[in-house]
């Protein structure tokens, strides 16, 4: 079986990583690689899955749109976000699905039990409309730089949340981060990580980001935003081949696969 992770660009993708170390611990003959394809030639990759040259790909920027536009059926996960990041072919149908949401999900247990404390969800993209789903029912509260955007999200994704306007704190929340902020060493509007009582930080780099090791200084559970890959990931992998992936050899990969080892849980 071939598998791929689709992007552009794609290189600095985990994804293969991943997939691959969960192929070898469960002794399935397969194999995940890169695909660099440019936005315009999307095409090529429907193709190849239809053609079953391919068995099935996790999607990456900047294709999650044309993956969604592309599938004969997809999740309601990828209806109300609007975006495909898995796309697999079953019975001759291209199927969509946004395991985004699973790894949310995943990332909002291994920060243990936060009882009904609200959630702030900071960003108005793809990323914070997986996060709206995945804890729809608790008191959201979104946050994004632009109001209008942060409207239209709210509309499209249909979650019951408030919005509040960008680098508002909210005393005893756990802040969801699903704004590219700290990939690069940027630091999130304070005092929003302070106040916190859990930290879920969806970005990554090559160094651990500012919030996370801020968060885990001042004894605050934290997850990262390889955490949150491996949780979509493990997702993704019953997806692809119908058996669920070892998920500690999965984490295991991936935090050899970077520069920086495991950022969870408390300092200490």
């Amino acid at each position: 079986m071939r598998f791929a992770v689709v992007g552009d660009p794609v290189k600095h993708s985990k994804s293969p990583a991943i997939h691959n170390a969960g192929f070898e611990v469960l002794g399935i003959d397969a194999a995940f690689d890169f695909m660099r394809i440019p936005l315009h030639d999307f095409g090529s990759v429907v193709q190849a899955l239809r053609a079953e040259d391919l068995d099935g790909v996790s999607v990456t920027m900047p294709h999650k749109h044309n993956a969604f536009a592309a599938a004969d059926e997809v999740s309601d996960a990828a209806l109300r976000t609007r975006s495909v990041n898995t796309l697999v072919m079953k019975e001759g149908r291209l199927l969509g699905y946004n395991t985004d949401v699973a790894g949310v999900t995943h990332a909002l247990s291994e920060v243990g039990d936060t009882g009904n404390a609200p959630i702030l969800i900071l960003g108005s993209g793809g990323a914070a409309a997986a996060a709206l789903v995945a804890v729809e029912g608790r008191d959201v509260l979104l946050s994004g730089r632009d109001a209008t955007t942060v409207a239209a999200l709210l509309d499209t994704v249909s979650v019951a949340a408030s919005a509040v306007p960008w680098g508002t704190s909210i005393s005893g929340a756990v802040v969801i981060n699903a704004t590219p902020l700290g990939m690069h060493g940027e630091d999130l509007p304070l005092p929003v990580v302070e106040e916190a009582v859990a930290l879920i930080d969806m970005a990554y780099g090559e160094e651990v980001t500012p919030a996370v090791t801020l968060a885990l200084r001042l004894d605050i559970p934290a997850a990262d935003g390889l955490t949150m890959l491996v949780g979509q990931a493990v997702a993704a992998f019953q997806l692809f081949v119908d058996r669920r992936g070892p998920i500690h050899a999965m984490e295991e990969a991936v935090r050899s696969a970077s520069r920086h080892g495991r950022s969870r849980g408390r300092a200490g």
